[in-house]
């Protein structure tokens, strides 16, 4: 039988860059020359197969082991911790991220038979993120995604078709309900997610609980409960997340501008604010971003 993880790894390579690269509209790699130091980022829904290396994430206390041949769902934002490790110049860290598009999967779903899909796994429902062994449909599928990064005149009508074959694969998975769950725009997981993406828009606005549980059609008492089961965070905690996050993102454009990003983010006093990144990320804003320019 066919591995395909030799090709895959081979167009990996051939494609690395130092940083994040954009290879298709959906597809994303990364790479890493060396083992990283523990790193605050956020994960947004999508698919993650880590084809070389580890990549070590911590999900509130829940420690997540990502390696070749399994693939990580990411099915809401949320706030992880994660270090590269087994890894070196010779033999860098290589990921590719498969980014989720909730009307592609729902569209999906209206597609396929309720019988070809695993039976609902309610303990499965409020997972931020699952890691399952990748089968060898998926990495098919996956290696005719990445070829297509070598055959532009090919990608506008297949790279479609092999995303959503893709995603079907992983419908059929052990965690398939967590990507159902995603697509549904009644379930928890959506409520929760709505609620996500109003505080991620609204970074610079005081925080109003009452609001988002009613944005999350909740009671406060539920929304609270139903939050931290997602995020593993109180509602408090993931918008003080969201704010050093956006605040660092905006000190890699703008390293001087220390108390100015402090403000744009929604913090009062720059000296709080610098207490709090120091508290996030291990170092002062100006360090901090003095060592992430480095490399």
């Amino acid at each position: 039988m066919y591995d395909p993880t030799p090709e895959l790894r081979a167009l990996a390579l051939r494609h690395a860059t130092p940083a994040r690269n954009e290879l298709l509209p959906n597809l994303s790699l990364w790479s890493s020359h060396g083992p990283t130091p523990r790193t605050p980022v956020i994960y947004e829904p999508m698919l993650y197969f880590t084809l070389q290396g580890i990549k070590r994430m911590m999900v509130g206390e829940r420690q997540m082991d990502h390696r070749p041949g399994t693939f990580l769902l990411a099915s809401i934002d949320v706030p992880v911790t994660c270090t590269v490790l087994d890894c070196s110049a010779e033999r860098p860290y290589l990921g590719l991220a498969v980014k989720l598009d909730r009307a592609a999967v729902a569209a999906l779903l209206a597609d396929v038979e309720p019988g070809a899909l695993r039976a609902r796994a309610q303990q499965d429902e409020l997972e931020p993120m699952t890691i399952s062994p990748t089968t060898s449909a998926m990495e098919d599928a996956l290696l005719r995604l990445l070829r297509l990064v070598e055959a532009p005149g090919d990608r506008p009508v297949l790279a479609p078709m092999v995303e959503r074959e893709l995603l079907y694969r992983v419908l059929q998975n052990e965690h398939g309900t967590v990507l159902r769950q995603f697509a549904q725009a009644d379930s928890r997981l959506s409520q929760i997610q709505r609620a996500v993406k109003w505080i991620r828009a609204h970074l610079t606005k005081p925080l109003s609980v009452e609001k988002l549980a009613k944005l999350a059609s909740m009671s406060v008492s539920s929304f609270h409960r139903h939050f931290k089961a997602v995020t593993r965070l109180s509602p408090l905690a993931y918008h003080k997340q969201m704010r050093l996050q956006e605040a660092r993102r905006r000190l890699l454009a703008d390293p001087g501008g220390v108390a100015s990003v402090a403000f744009s983010v929604g913090y009062e006093s720059p000296s709080q604010f610098s207490r709090e990144y120091a508290r996030q990320f291990g170092l002062s804003p100006a360090r901090d971003v003095a060592r992430l320019r480095a490399g």
